[in-house]
């Protein structure tokens, strides 16, 4: 005599079986950067150390472009099924929205489960410079209106909106001079083309290390152990709007399912927290920095808020399309 299984029975037991099982294949994680590049590292990095954790091995594809919204763009329209991740940073979480540089392009089409490092911006001068503190280079941008020349990233990147809340702080104007990137910023600072740049410490880092250049101010809250004498803005009493840099944050398409998530969220957290990953990050000027659910939520919702109140002003300035 045969005995029928309920089907919903079947469907329960097919479920869990399922949910012990993951990771049942190897995960694809897609990163927004170029292969060796800094964003590259970190998603690596993090990612050998999470397959310990989870029990499952990934493999990266690399999809940059499109104001770093190509690779988001390409785990929203994945399977939610748990083997399709990747990364956020600045440029998908806030150029890549605000701009609407892709149809459809949304926060709300991901599951955004993880923080896991933080690389924040900070001002940098040269050795000779006769500024040694923040505090002599804004004396000197306040008594020399338009004089000081300050090397940003382009209009309307995050380094060329941090120095304009610095300007707006302390009523000073720079000579806002923007290059296409760290590299071309570091040849200005030796060539004497600027008197200071802003982005990260780690993009200055062989600079630093030879003694060409020295940084001034770090915009974290957190004091980076890689260069510990270089203050923080907390530390200088800027306040948490100075807080300014980029980051590391893992997301899956928005229906993937809550059980698959928790499983990620949590090997992400032990990977983070893990001696083998903060030795890492020491050794590159990054931080370990692990969020999730509302931080991490109220992180992205505040930043963007911050952010596109500044762009908007660009905008109906004239200065962006």
């Amino acid at each position: 005599m045969k005995y029928l299984v309920p089907v919903f029975m079947v469907l329960t037991m097919v479920a869990c079986s399922s949910d012990k099982e993951y990771p049942a294949k190897d995960i694809q994680l897609v990163v927004n950067a170029q292969a060796g590049s800094g964003t590259d590292a970190i998603n690596r990095q993090i990612a050998k150390l999470v397959e310990t954790e989870l029990g499952g091995e990934f493999y990266v594809v690399n999809k940059p472009g499109a104001a770093d919204a190509t690779g988001p763009n390409v785990v929203m329209s994945s399977k939610p099924d748990g083997y399709t991740i990747g990364n956020l940073n600045y440029g998908s979480v806030v150029n890549a929205v605000w701009e609407e540089i892709i149809p459809n392009y949304t926060m709300d089409n991901l599951n955004i489960f993880a923080m896991v490092s933080q690389e924040n911006d900070a001002l940098m001068v040269g050795k000779d410079s006769p500024y040694k503190t923040f505090d002599d280079l804004i004396k000197a941008a306040q008594n020399n209106p338009g004089k000081i020349r300050i090397g940003d990233q382009g209009i309307g990147s995050r380094v060329y909106l941090l120095t304009l809340r610095l300007e707006q702080k302390y009523g000073v104007k720079f000579n806002k001079i923007s290059y296409k990137s760290s590299a071309a910023q570091r040849e200005a600072i030796l060539n004497k083309e600027i008197d200071g740049a802003i982005t990260s410490l780690g993009d200055f880092n062989s600079l630093l290390t030879s003694g060409d250049s020295v940084g001034l101010v770090e915009f974290s809250a957190i004091q980076n152990k890689t260069y510990p004498k270089v203050p923080t803005a907390i530390a200088l009493g800027l306040g948490e709007d100075f807080i300014s840099g980029s980051f590391i944050i893992m997301a899956a398409p928005v229906e993937t399912p809550q059980e698959i998530i928790t499983k990620l969220e949590n090997a992400f957290e032990k990977a983070v927290s893990s001696q083998e990953f903060i030795d890492w990050t020491v050794t590159t000027g990054i931080t370990a920095s692990f969020k999730k659910g509302e931080e991490l939520k109220s992180f992205i919702n505040n930043l963007q808020a911050q952010e596109f109140k500044y762009l908007d002003e660009l905008k109906n300035n004239g200065v962006l399309k």
